[in-house]
């Protein structure tokens, strides 16, 4: 296993990392709408959340050879599924066809006080 670490993406706040490479396979750790540069979250716009948080799982992706475009399976959790639609208007811009395969989870609560939070498995690039 190879860990996978970058500035483009807030830091772990726990003992893990941003992301691991093991095979062929990325995985991305949970990311939430941290700017990676103030660490402070982004809005209160789920929206808005919701592009900070995929532009930090594809820093992660990126960072370890992979992209948006490779991923396979993705977690989506939110604090409330009235925010389902606008979460997956927005992650509709940034996921390609063919689509990863995906759950979507309602959460009562996160490690810091966000409205979503994404995590992904990714192939390799070719």
């Amino acid at each position: 296993m190879q860990p996978i670490s970058t500035d483009e993406a807030p830091g772990a706040i726990g003992p893990y990392s941003q992301g691991i490479i093991d095979g062929e396979t990325v995985y991305v750790s949970g990311q939430g709408p941290v700017d990676p540069e103030t660490g402070e979250i982004v809005s209160d716009d789920i929206r808005e959340q919701t592009r900070r948080t995929l532009e930090n799982v594809a820093a992660i992706l990126e960072a370890g050879g992979s992209s948006l475009d490779d991923v396979v399976k993705a977690t989506v959790f939110v604090r409330d599924m009235a925010d389902y639609e606008a979460v997956n208007e927005v992650y509709g811009e940034y996921m390609s066809d063919p689509y990863p395969a995906r759950s979507a989870v309602q959460i009562v609560d996160l490690p810091i006080d966000i409205d979503v939070e994404i995590e992904a498995i990714a192939t390799l690039a070719e």
